[in-house]
């Protein structure tokens, strides 16, 4: 079986009927801005595991080392 035969036929992509908290607007308007602030966060956190893999590979330690003494 195919996961795109698991899904409804309304449901669009990130939205798995899950809000415990009940936090998700209920107008479509609200709606939209969310999922855009969910769309812009997502891409910023690719841009900075992007940064952590640059400096990694620039200098060749790892990023947790800049902040220890531990590793040399």
């Amino acid at each position: 079986m195919c996961i795109r035969d698991r899904l409804r036929d309304d449901a669009e992509p990130g939205d798995f009927g899950w809000d415990p908290l009940g936090w998700y607007p209920s107008d479509p308007e609200q709606q939209v801005i969310i999922k855009t602030k969910e769309l812009q966060n997502g891409r910023l956190a690719m841009l900075a595991v992007a940064g952590i893999f640059a400096q990694e590979f620039t200098d060749g330690k790892e990023v947790l080392c800049h902040f220890q003494k531990v590793c040399l």
